[in-house]
């Protein structure tokens, strides 16, 4: 269907630039842009919901903290020392 609509000057250069990033005609960006509007179901089916899966962040077992700051300990001498003489 052929119609005229205004457009504010705000929403015509964001439906152009995204045309333009998505390399598809102004009509179809518009087209696609009023349907996202008119049904709020079909947009969020579209774009899935970003999901956060917790992780415990404790050492494993059998990893004793304080002999980890002993080997941090011997790594920055060994470093200060510098490379063994060939």
């Amino acid at each position: 269907m052929r119609t005229t609509l205004t457009l504010d000057d705000d929403l015509a250069t964001a439906l152009k630039e995204r045309a333009r990033r998505a390399d598809q005609p102004f009509k179809q960006v518009v087209n696609d842009t009023l349907r996202r509007g008119l049904s709020p179901a079909l947009a969020e089916a579209a774009e899935p919901r970003y999901a956060v899966t917790p992780h415990g962040s404790g050492f494993r077992p059998g990893v004793d903290p304080l002999r980890l700051n002993q080997l941090n300990d011997s790594l920055e001498a060994a470093d200060f020392a510098g490379p063994p003489p060939l």
